[in-house]
């Protein structure tokens, strides 16, 4: 709409310079009389200054131009020309805008415009330039720079286009004529503002007699009444849009339309059938489906649902029907229990209607139908029926065996009413405690019954056919058992208490009550009193408190533990029922030391261990903490016996094949027979051979006796001589085994005050020792003066 309102502006511009005097199509001239460069007064600016305006030297008229130009050489567009062109060669001509350079092209010296392409207006209408002259020597402008208009005239060069292809409609099936189905739209490139180039008229060319179009707006309507869609649904309509406003010359387009009759309900739901047949055996279950009809009907969608419903039945109630909404089937239901030998056939009249129904179409006759169903009912062997669905019967916990608690009845429907046969299903009875008569049905007791035991008794009872014992049905029997007062009261709980030594007569002390198996009707109501042997000599009395519960009262005000530390009190409970139950209970009652309050602080110790006895858990962790102590001493100790004794030395060579050990203890200081060690310290020793008693000596070389050194006084001289001396007697001893050997000394040293007290430096015997030194030690060195101390006669006696 802008496009085309540009081009209006721009007609009516170049109209009103083409209707002005002396107008050129090449032809630029003064629009004044006055001289180039004249000025004329116009006024004053606000410092008094006149105003003068320059006249324009040179002006032109709007271009115009045919679009799609197909000559051979370039189109011709205008000439510009300036007054100050004398035609020299001093003025150049020079053009800028929209396709200067390239679409339009100017000559410099004579101001002639060509267009160098085709043109098209489609793409664009007109071109906006600007031109101006300036000295070619000097570039200074000639004349100011002007704006003029290249504007393309249009030519019938496009055809019309419709917005669409193909179009899809729908229009109701028996629609009235010129019901309108939908409107198509087509438009033209060319310019509507010039000539018809752009004004499209529509036309049919294909779908009479059913459709027509609007020529001017391209409405398509119905044009036959009574198009049904059952006989034609799709229709193919081409419609052509034509410019130059239909006239001869004009371009053409064309477009097709898909129109579809939707449906309405115009056809009413009929019957295929006018009568079903459907047989049924009477064995089947209510909601069983027993046949289905349908009822067919030409529309389609909604249209098509219909209902189903009786309108007549010979078994009212028996039967029901429904709609099946996915395939629009009348579904026929059983409603209740058929009986073959009450009734073997039903006739029901079935009415099927439209659902959405409309009120225009009313005049083509009524939307239903109607249709006759007969239903067969086969015979079929039926289970024995009990006459009830459950039984409950009742039996007192004191009947005797094989007493009748009551019974079932159940029989065949059939019409050859089979004997039934009775049994009891033994996994309800497992332990056999009922049996019921097989001709008669009636339920009887095999063993004695416990109501505190089982209160209730389900069993299930079999029916089952005498000749088609296959046929069988259950029953389910509930047998409640009757109370009966068979169990005497008794407390409810192991009662023990305790008294104090400073209680008070009739002093409370225990509050007893009791429970009793059996359930009388109107609840429990017990009797307390104390047993009649202990009522003469009782040291405590029962009181009944009327609720079913009893105090344990003192009858004197002082208790001794040590007289008696326990007393056992017989309690009699009887209850209210017939026949009266009783029975007698014992309270234990221990004698404690209590304080003012009646607080207990001391019972005998067979009470105290009563009362402060440890329970079975805590008994049994205590011996599990001793087993496990002692398993750890057992294995402490096993670990220590197998515990090695660590080598004497440690080296980096092995010389354990060479040391030679004696496990053999020896007696202490008065043992001197074992082994003579005195030469191992005292140098001064006579050299001897050094025998063991425990092995046969093998003597090949007589015993050196060698010189011994006098002890040197060094510090250190005594160990030094002595290892020294000691090192020689072994390399020189013949009996020395062939191998490396390790030889052990212990050396005490000297220089004590007290001298040694060590055997070591002993003689080889006992008389060259004198031990009366020890008597002047002191006491404790006495046992010492004792024992080696006295005369030579004492030791030998």
């Amino acid at each position: 709409m802008d496009r085309r309102k540009v081009c209006v502006l721009m007609a009516l511009w170049a109209i009103a310079h083409l209707s002005s005097p002396g107008y050129g199509l090449r032809a630029l001239r003064r629009t004044t009389g006055g001289r180039r460069g004249s000025t004329g007064l116009t006024g004053q600016d606000a410092n008094g200054v006149p105003l003068r305006r320059s006249k324009r030297g040179w002006m032109w008229n709007q271009f115009f131009l045919l679009e799609e130009y197909t000559g051979t050489d370039m189109q011709y567009v205008g000439k510009l020309h300036s007054d100050s062109d004398r035609g020299d060669g001093s003025v150049r001509y020079i053009l800028t805008g929209e396709g200067a350079g390239t679409l339009f092209r100017i000559d410099e010296k004579s101001g002639d415009i060509h267009a160098t392409k085709r043109l098209d207006r489609e793409e664009q209408a007109y071109y906006v330039l600007h031109a101006k002259a300036v000295n070619r020597f000097t570039n200074k402008a000639l004349e100011g720079e002007s704006e003029f208009i290249i504007k393309i005239h249009d030519i019938n060069d496009n055809e019309p286009r419709f917005t669409k292809d193909p179009y899809t409609a729908s229009v109701p099936e028996m629609s009235d004529i010129g019901t309108s189905v939908i409107q198509v739209t087509a438009t033209d490139a060319d310019d509507a503002t010039y000539g018809n180039s752009a004004r499209v008229v529509y036309s049919i060319l294909e779908g009479q007699p059913y459709f027509s179009v609007d020529p001017e707006t391209g409405l398509i309507k119905t044009a036959l009444p009574g198009m049904d869609r059952e006989v034609k649904e799709n229709y193919q309509v081409v419609i052509q849009a034509k410019d130059m406003a239909g006239q001869m010359g004009g371009l053409s387009g064309t477009t097709t339309v898909s129109i579809t009759l939707s449906d309405v309900n115009d056809n009413p739901p009929r019957f295929t059938k006018t009568l079903y047949d459907f047989r049924v055996p009477e064995s089947n279950e209510v909601g069983t489906v027993v046949g289905l009809i349908r009822a067919v009907d030409a529309d389609i969608g909604e249209n098509v649902e219909m209902d189903y419903r009786i309108i007549g039945s010979d078994g009212p109630g028996m039967f029901d029907i429904t709609t099946n909404r996915s395939t629009q089937d009348g579904v026929i239901v059983l409603r209740k229990l058929l009986d073959y030998e009450r009734k073997q056939q039903y006739t029901l009249r079935i009415q099927v209607e439209n659902v959405h129904i409309n009120p225009r179409f009313f005049s083509m006759g009524p939307f239903r139908d109607e249709a006759t169903v007969k239903i067969i009912v086969e015979d079929v062997d039926e289970l024995p029926v009990f006459e009830r669905g459950s039984y409950v019967m009742e039996v007192k916990e004191d009947a005797a065996r094989n007493t009748i608690i009551g019974s079932v009845s159940a029989s065949d429907p059939d019409i050859k009413h089979s004997p039934v046969r009775y049994s009891i299903d033994r996994l309800t009875d497992m332990d056999r405690v009922f049996d019921i008569h097989a001709g008669n049905g009636s339920v009887f007791t095999l063993r004695e019954l416990d109501r505190e035991e089982n209160a209730w008794h389900n069993i299930s009872v079999i029916a089952s056919e005498f000749n088609n014992p296959q046929q069988i049905s259950r029953v389910p029997v509930y047998i409640r058992v009757l109370d009966v007062n068979d169990n005497a009261p008794k407390f409810s709980t192991n009662y023990e208490t305790f008294v104090c030594e400073n209680a008070k007569a009739n002093q409370r002390i225990q509050t007893v009550s009791a429970t009793d198996p059996d359930e009388p009707l109107g609840g429990h109501r017990f009797f307390f009193s104390l047993a009649q042997e202990a009522a003469g000599k009782a040291n405590f009395s029962v009181r009944d408190n009327k609720d079913n519960t009893a105090w344990i009262l003192t009858r004197r005000n002082s208790y001794n533990s040590l007289q008696k530390s326990i007393y056992h009190v017989p309690v009699v409970i009887s209850d209210g029922e017939f026949p009266m139950q009783s029975s007698t209970n014992t309270l234990t009652v221990r004698v404690c030391t209590c304080d003012r309050e009646g607080n207990m602080k001391l019972c005998n110790a067979e009470a105290l261990t009563a009362r402060a006895g440890l329970s079975t858990g805590a008994l049994v962790a205590i011996l599990l903490c001793v087993i496990i102590l002692l398993m750890i001493v057992v294995l402490f100790a096993a670990l220590r016996k197998q515990r090695k004794k660590e080598p004497l030395i440690i080296s980096k060579e092995d010389v354990r094949d060479n040391v030679v050990s004696y496990n053999d203890e020896g007696g202490g200081e008065e043992d001197t027979q074992a082994f003579d060690i005195g030469t191992l310290r005292n140098p001064e020793a006579i050299e001897e051979s050094k025998q063991r008693r425990d092995i046969v000596p093998e003597t090949f070389y007589p015993p050196v006796r060698r010189p011994v050194l006098p002890p040197t006084r060094d510090n250190n001289g005594d160990v030094r001589d002595f290892i020294n001396q000691r090192l020689q007697d072994n390399d020189s001893d013949p009996t020395a085994p062939p191998y490396d050997s390790l030889a052990t000394y212990a050396y005490e040293g000297n220089g004590s005050v007290a001298e040694s007290l060590s055997s070591l430096e002993s003689a080889t015997t006992e008389g060259d020792q004198d031990y009366n030194y020890l008597s002047e030690w002191g006491p404790r060195f006495k046992k010492l003066a004792d024992m080696y101390g006295g005369d030579d006669s004492d030791r030998d006696s």
